[in-house]
């Protein structure tokens, strides 16, 4: 690669990391145009192409980054959600399951961002269980989540509310105390522990989680609906 592609490929990266997605794009395609041997900047293109709701050409730009690079798991990932949002549920399924079959094989750690991107699919399709009722399997997808991501906060609390749609509020009750250790300040997590909590009767403690919430917003309008509850 001579000197001047080089910078190209440099700058297309620096915009893209601070999200300058338009001046990234222009350098990148620069880059691809001249040489298609880099699989990152077919996934950054990727990337750009879909949240800017262009998926198909976003589906061509993964496609090519997996056929310079077959175990190149993030993009693979984008491919797969991708897929589903172009309706192409068989194909999403696949270069799912196919990059989770990698991915186990491989000895290495997964990193942050591929475990926080698996742990996000797992966690729409439990919402989707949840969502007609197949509560048990919903709280298996979001189990799997945790297990790769025990420290969002916000996974541990959608675990909660199925738990507690499924009659299990004592379980539930321990999962929001979970998320609240793992984030004190994500106040979906404490409004639904008192809730749960109230459920059980234990009315000063979910008066408790309440205050809290709305200590640090006092403008929550969920916390005084059911504030008023209390002093109904």
């Amino acid at each position: 690669m001579d000197e001047k592609l080089r910078n190209l490929m440099a700058l297309g990266k620096e915009h893209y990391l601070k999200h300058e997605y338009e001046q990234a794009e222009a350098y990148l395609n620069q880059v691809v145009r001249a040489h298609r041997g880099f699989a990152d900047l077919f996934n950054m293109l990727g990337v750009i192409a879909h949240g800017q709701g262009r998926f198909t050409q976003a589906q061509e730009h993964f496609e090519e980054a997996l056929k310079i690079n077959p175990n190149y798991t993030e993009a693979a990932l984008n491919l797969a959600v991708t897929y589903n949002d172009l309706g192409k549920y068989k194909e999403a399924k696949e270069v799912y399951g196919q990059a989770i079959a990698r991915s186990r094989a491989e000895p290495r750690q997964l990193d942050s961002f591929v475990k926080g991107k698996i742990a996000n699919m797992h966690a729409e399709v439990g919402e989707a269980y949840h969502g007609i009722g197949l509560n048990d399997d919903a709280a298996a997808e979001l189990r799997k989540a945790l297990a790769l991501c025990p420290g969002f906060a916000d996974l541990r609390t959608k675990l909660g509310i199925i738990l507690r749609d499924a009659g299990k509020r004592e379980e539930a009750v321990h999962e929001f105390e979970e998320a609240k250790k793992a984030n004190p300040h994500y106040h979906p997590a404490r409004i639904h522990l008192g809730v749960t909590l109230f459920s059980l009767g234990r009315k000063d403690e979910a008066q408790k989680e309440w205050e809290a919430v709305l200590s640090e917003d006092p403008t929550n309008k969920s916390c005084k609906m059911y504030m008023s509850l209390l002093n109904a």
